[in-house]
C-alpha cells in the first residue's frame, strides 16, 4: 500500500473493477476522492468517528464545488461536440488534464486534514465508505463492494 493518498488512489482507481464504480458512485452524488481517501484511511487503520468524516465533508467540499465539479461539467458538455472537432476535442483533453490535477490537489488536502489522526488499527471494515456515502442518491452498494475489492486487490 502507498503510503500517500494520491498514489493509493492512483494504484486504487487502475486496478480491475475501480473505475466504473467510481463512475456510478459519483453519478449518485458520492465524491470519489473521499471515497478513495475513506479507503486510505480504512488501509491505514484510522478510526472512523463522526468528527472525522464531517472533517474530510469539510476540507473536500468547496474545493469540489467550486474547482473540480466545473470543470468535469465543462468537460463532460464539450463531449459530444469534441468527438466532431479536433481543436475542441485539444481543448478538452486539456480541461480532463486540469480536472485531474483539481482532483490531485484535493486529496493533497484531505491527506494533509487525517495527517495526524492516529493508526489504532480499531475501524470497522466499512465504517468509513458506509459514512462517506452517507446520503447519497440511489446509492449502488455493489459499487461500493466492488470498489473495495478493487482497493484491497483481491
Amino acid at each position: 500500500m502507498s503510503s500517500d493518498l494520491w498514489s493509493f488512489s492512483v494504484e486504487t482507481y487502475i486496478r480491475r473493477g475501480a473505475e466504473p464504480a467510481c463512475l456510478q458512485l459519483q453519478s449518485a452524488g458520492v465524491n470519489v476522492c473521499l471515497l478513495l481517501c475513506g479507503l486510505w484511511l480504512e488501509a491505514r487503520g484510522v478510526a472512523c468517528t463522526e468528527q472525522r468524516l464531517q472533517s474530510l465533508r469539510v476540507t473536500a467540499g468547496p474545493w469540489d464545488t467550486d474547482v473540480v465539479q466545473p470543470l468535469r461539467a465543462l468537460r463532460q458538455q464539450w463531449k459530444a461536440a469534441a468527438s466532431l472537432d479536433a481543436g475542441l476535442n485539444e481543448l478538452r483533453s486539456q480541461v480532463k488534464s486540469l480536472e485531474t490535477e483539481a482532483e490531485k490537489h484535493l486529496l493533497l488536502r484531505l491527506e494533509r486534514s487525517a495527517e495526524r489522526w492516529p493508526q489504532d488499527g480499531t475501524t470497522e471494515t466499512s465504517a468509513w465508505l458506509e459514512g462517506v456515502a452517507a446520503g447519497a442518491a440511489h446509492l449502488n452498494r455493489d459499487a461500493l463492494h466492488q470498489l473495495r475489492v478493487a482497493a484491497t486487490g483481491t
